[in-house]
């Protein structure tokens, strides 16, 4: 029981934050895990991909494409990098440096944790006669995907942790979530990826923060425990 009790102590080294950093890690890594065995596998995940590409290729209008492009556009390695500035100046701002040193290894972290999965599985993208965009790059995971989930996942999780006002969060969560998944549907809207591309690149995102925030959280707790 006191093994228990202290895994679940907020406020111990390693207490409740380690408890759910551990669990969302599993949680997800198994995720990304399943997904990626049925797309190696050529499970019937990857006959429902081909249908909803497809089936977005054919139904593809304006304005939508144009907005999902941009979308895509502002989320690609340039579009991250300014977004990245942006928040790591408030954070500095803020004076919230462990969140700043969590933002420097969340995303470029997640982005060549991507890359290098791209590689291993090399999935082609997806094929049509019209396609809305050409790439040459490996398809799984998604690489936008990626970048957008730690992005705004580490941005809620300090929003969540630094205000205290019910509505801030909830609203904070809502427009994070809804970018997130806008992201999502503009490469797969726009022929990029695969349905499971998307779906994998969050599980992997949500792994990697889980061990990116965990661990400077564990970092936080421990110097400041020192220095009482």
């Amino acid at each position: 029981m006191s093994f228990v009790e202290a895994r679940l102590s907020p406020g111990g080294e390693f207490g409740l934050h380690l408890t759910v950093g551990m669990a969302l890690l599993l949680a997800s890594g198994l995720v990304f895990h399943e997904l990626a065995e049925a797309v190696m596998g050529q499970e019937a995940i990857t006959v429902l991909d081909v249908q909803v590409a497809h089936w977005f290729n054919a139904h593809a209008v304006e304005p939508l494409t144009s907005l999902m492009v941009g979308v895509s556009a502002m989320h690609s390695v340039a579009g991250m990098l300014l977004l990245f500035c942006l928040l790591a100046g408030y954070l500095w701002r803020q004076q919230a440096r462990y969140w700043l040193l969590a933002l420097a290894f969340a995303v470029p972290g997640g982005m060549v944790l991507n890359v290098a999965l791209k590689f291993f599985f090399q999935r082609a993208r997806p094929v049509f006669e019209d396609p809305l965009v050409t790439l040459t790059t490996y398809s799984f995971p998604s690489g936008h995907t990626t970048a957008a989930t730690c992005f705004y996942g580490l941005l809620v999780s300090y929003l969540v942790m630094a205000r205290p006002a019910w509505s801030v969060r909830v609203g904070t969560v809502a427009f994070c979530l809804t970018m997130v998944l806008l992201v999502a549907f503009s490469r797969v809207y726009l022929g990029a990826h695969y349905l499971s591309d998307v779906l994998a690149a969050m599980a992997e995102s949500v792994a990697w923060l889980a061990v990116c925030i965990t661990a400077i959280s564990t970092l936080r707790r421990r110097r400041e425990g020192k220095t009482v």
